[in-house]
Parts: C-alpha cells; structure tokens; sequence
C-alpha cells in the first residue's frame, strides 16, 4: 500500500539521519530534507547540483508549526484560509530565533513556505518533528518530476528512499507569492492570479523580471528537457516534435497533445511529462503552438520561456 505506515517510517529513518528522500506532492515530487539540518539541506544542494544562491521552500503541516519560524500577516490568513492546504507558496519573513538552517535561505531573512495537500506527504511531515525543505526532485535547470519514475530517472541510487504517491495532481509547481510588504506574485502555477486577487481584494501583478532571487523559478533558464525550443509557431520542421494544445485531425508520430479538448489545465498537467517523452524519444528540436494568453496558458508559457533559453 502507498501510505502504509512501514513507509513513513523508512523515510522518517532517512530524513531523521539527514539524508534526503523523494516525497510526492499535488505539484511535483520533491527531493525532501530536514530543513533544521544545515548538513541535510546541504546535500539538497549537491545532488540537484543547484546553486546556493537560489533558496528552498520549506513545507510544513499546521499553523503552529509555522509560526515557531514565521511571522503571519492578514494577507497570509486570508490566502491560507482559501488554498491550504494546496498549491501556493508563501515568501514570509523569518523570525530570528528560527531553527531553519541558514543555507536553505542563503543566509536570507525571509522564507518560502508551503502546506502540501497530498496526503501521504502531510502523514509524514506529522510524524516528523521538523518541516521539510524540498525543492523539485531534479537536476537544476531541467525538468520536474511528476512521478516516482521521473524521481528515478534523475538521481537513480543517489537517494535512499522515495516515496511513493502516484502521478502529481495538478503536474507543475506552485503559484509564489511575496507577503513581503504589499503582495506580489513571483511565480505563476498552480493557483490562478485571479483567484489570489479575489480573495484580497487587490490586483496583483507578476514580477517576472525580478532581478533579486528570493524564491524558486526566478531564474532565467529553468524546467528545461536540454533540447532546443521554438515558440508560437504555425506548423512544425522536419525532425521536430510538436506541442499541441488539443488534439486535431493530425496523423504523425511528431505531434504531441497536451490536452483533447483545448482544457488549459490539463495541458499544464501534462507538460512536464509530455517533454519527459519528447526526450526519451530522442528528438532534437521542439516546436510548440501558441498558447493562450489566459489562465492556465500564461502557466505554461512561462514554464516554456525558460525552458527554451536553453542553449
């Protein structure tokens, strides 16, 4: 069984031993560690081969948790109240007398932070005594992982233990937003903007051109299958694999559909996994549609943006 608890143990054994550990989230998998442990967190950092100056999210499980390492605001509240647990991340500032090892923040006074909604991960953080960091479990600059195969294709034996949880629900990371001061989104994903606005009342823009890093998905090249990536286009080249919104009376081995009926949501579900296959298939070049400048669309491309600045 998936959330026996003889797995939650192996993984307690591992995490309680600063090693780190694959965990399935609504998102995508991450490669989880004790965030308290500056010797934990710092093998987060070698094996993903990422560098120091790019911080971590930290997921938790309940507000007092929380609060032994945060300060809490209205907007947090608010946002909590409606999303968590869920899909959206908070960048919060930290207190002083947090226990949260200081390379997951590069030394930073603030601090991203998640309620993760999948239900073996949140049985495991409430065995712990400690939050999670967990970043993507992948390779900086390429791919998430969707699966616990995605997990093992990218470390292979380099880590103890993954856990299984099935495919991720929702299969891209989190929508980030700064609670720093007046809110701001830093990165778009798995809560739409338009929600957040409503739930506070404001309308909040995405600042992708941010050029301090104090979250996740700031970087310029990013989620990337290291293969070149051509945007908006009319029709595909000889030799490319081409990405399809929804499916259409085409009959090629090169087409690739995200969805059968143009649903946006489902076509950032199937992102990662569609460039996972693209990859395994071999091919050198990738062609895309345009997409929809709308909801769900303004997701993917985004993910695709920095995924093509791959060189």
């Amino acid at each position: 069984m998936r959330n026996n608890l003889s797995n939650i143990k192996k993984c307690r054994y591992y995490l309680n031993r600063n090693e780190c550990i694959g965990i399935p989230t609504e998102t995508v998998y991450g490669l989880a560690a004790n965030a308290y442990s500056h010797q934990a967190v710092s093998k987060i950092f070698k094996l993903k081969k990422r560098t120091k100056k790019n911080p971590l999210i930290v997921h938790y499980v309940n507000l007092k948790d929380l609060n032994r390492d945060c300060y809490l605001n209205n907007y947090f509240f608010k946002l909590y109240k409606k999303f968590c647990p869920g899909p959206i991340t908070f960048i919060l500032e930290l207190k002083k007398n947090s226990k949260i090892a200081k390379n997951v923040t590069n030394n930073k006074n603030t601090l991203g932070v998640r309620f993760p909604r999948h239900s073996t991960t949140q049985k495991l953080l409430r065995s712990l005594s400690y939050p999670l960091a967990a970043p993507s479990a992948n390779v900086s600059k390429k791919i998430s992982p969707v699966s616990k195969e995605d997990v093992k294709d990218e470390f292979g034996r380099q880590i103890k233990y993954i856990l299984e949880g099935g495919r991720s629900k929702i299969g891209i990371e989190s929508t980030i937003i700064s609670l720093l001061g007046k809110p701001q989104i830093l990165r778009l994903g798995g809560i739409e903007v338009k929600q957040i606005n409503k739930v506070l009342g404001i309308k909040l823009k995405y600042n992708k051109n941010s050029k301090k890093v104090v979250s996740p998905g700031q970087e310029k090249i990013h989620y990337s299958p290291e293969i070149p990536i051509r945007l908006n286009v009319k029709m595909s080249k000889k030799g490319e694999a081409f990405i399809l919104i929804k499916k259409r009376k085409l009959y090629c081995k090169s087409f690739f559909y995200l969805s059968k009926n143009n649903n946006l949501k489902e076509s950032a579900k199937n992102l990662y996994k569609t460039l996972r296959l693209i990859k395994k298939l071999n091919f050198k070049k990738i062609a895309v549609e345009k997409i929809p400048n709308k909801e769900f669309g303004q997701v993917i491309y985004d993910r695709l943006v920095r995924a093509s600045n791959f060189k």
